[in-house]
């Protein structure tokens, strides 16, 4: 168990699925890389557009385990018809025609992303490409019917393209040349997206781009001695070095400002990433409850 360990806590797998991809009895199961730059490129794309969906569950992005190879990523989704509605409401790609001369603002969702139904599971792929996320643990019924209502509320819905639009390829061009959209930092952090989980029921994680550096949000997060194990040398980590760190979640009395603050920075290219923790303290309650029932049922209408 202690060999899989920290990488459950980052991924959410569970130990009889790890066990089996133990290969030295001496050393940790850690977590393998995108080994080719378009399948980090995908996920980094995928983790930036799903950020937005909040926090509703104790779930963050509504991702329960990630099963991390290095030419593929399977997502386990929260089965909440409400969680898939948003991941592909914020996925699919669609022609902004309002939008400014960035050509990263003439394609909503993911530009080039297109799904196809894999027996249970939906996977994501772009044309001329081998990079692939595979989509399980819910009904796919729901996808493709929920995509289907897209496709007739959204003309411009980009699915049925078979190759990628003069739109499309210039936003992903775009996307990355882009300093402020590095695969190398999202990719990762998408294959570690437990890392970020707090005890709590409620979990919502953020990340964007910020003046000198990056910033990672989480509403409810991990102890930070965790999260600097998950993030820095531990056998599973990235190693990111603690460059500043305000912490309060070890203390026993009240603050007026409760939240932690690590700057984390990386040691090969210097980059900064902000990471805060702002200690919302949500619960389940009756209110939340009907929230979910409400989107559940809007999923489809």
């Amino acid at each position: 168990m202690a060999l899989t360990e920290d990488r459950r806590r980052s991924t959410g797998e569970p130990h009889q699925a790890l066990h089996a991809l133990l290969t030295d009895a001496d050393q940790p199961l850690t977590i393998p890389a995108a080994r080719h730059p378009e399948q980090a490129q995908l996920e980094a794309a995928l983790f930036l557009a799903c950020c937005r969906l909040g926090g509703l569950s104790q779930h963050p992005l509504g991702i329960v385990h990630v099963r991390p190879e290095e030419d593929q990523l399977t997502l386990r989704l929260l089965a909440e018809p409400y969680v898939i509605h948003h991941w592909a409401d914020f996925l699919l790609p669609r022609l902004n025609t309002n939008g400014p001369g960035d050509p990263r603002d003439r394609v909503t969702g993911v530009p080039g992303l297109r799904y196809r139904r894999e027996g249970s599971n939906i996977c994501l792929h772009r044309p001329g490409m081998s990079a692939r996320i595979v989509l399980t643990g819910f009904n796919p019924h729901w996808w493709e019917r929920i995509a289907d209502r897209f496709t007739t509320d959204y003309y411009d819905l980009l699915q049925d393209e078979p190759d990628w639009t003069p739109a499309e390829r210039a936003a992903y061009t775009a996307a990355v040349t882009s300093p402020f959209e590095p695969a190398s930092l999202f990719s990762p952090l998408l294959r570690r997206i437990r890392a970020m989980a707090g005890p709590g029921p409620i979990n919502g994680t953020d990340a964007w781009s910020s003046i000198g550096g990056f910033r990672l949000e989480t509403t409810d997060g991990p102890p930070c001695p965790d999260l600097i194990r998950l993030l820095g040398d531990g056998p599973t980590g990235l190693g990111w070095e603690v460059d500043h760190k305000r912490c309060t979640c070890l203390c026993d009395h009240t603050h007026a400002d409760v939240g932690c603050n690590i700057d984390f920075r990386k040691p090969r290219t210097g980059e900064l990433v902000y990471y805060s923790n702002t200690k919302w303290g949500r619960t389940l309650d009756d209110r939340r409850r009907e929230t979910i029932a409400e989107m559940n049922r809007a999923a489809f209408a």
